[in-house]
């Protein structure tokens, strides 16, 4: 059974930092391109960050870019995303997600696996 848990969430001021972690069991994590996409209350998901299993290639929305990092832990199953100067429009549902393939993808249908999502406030 495939698992994907979010930690890390939280309350921060604006221009603070998070730090999100998301551990995953019962899938060959290694081998697939992992995700964070995130919902905003009244909005669609919006894909946010991807790294590839293999070179560790990493991409980023536009909205994020330069401020957010996603990294890989192949040996914990683990990925983060590591979140600076956050701005309150950040606030949303965090979800973690596992691609079906090892292909660098924005598309949310690619993603077949998805945990249950870590709430992230950021007040002005």
């Amino acid at each position: 059974q495939v698992q994907l848990v979010e930690s890390g969430g939280g309350l921060v001021q604006a221009g603070g930092s998070l730090r999100l972690s998301c551990a995953a069991s019962g899938l060959a994590f290694s081998s697939k391109t992992m995700g964070w996409i995130r919902q905003a209350p009244g909005k669609d998901r919006e894909f946010v960050a991807g790294i590839v299993w293999k070179n560790q290639h990493s991409f980023y929305a536009d909205s994020v870019k330069g401020r957010f990092t996603i990294s890989r832990d192949d040996a914990k199953n683990t990925v983060y995303l590591e979140m600076n100067t956050l701005k309150p429009e950040d606030t949303a549902v965090y979800y973690c997600a596992a691609s079906r393939g090892i292909l660098a993808t924005v598309d949310l249908n690619s993603y077949g696996y998805w945990g249950r999502g870590t709430q992230v406030t950021v007040s002005s």
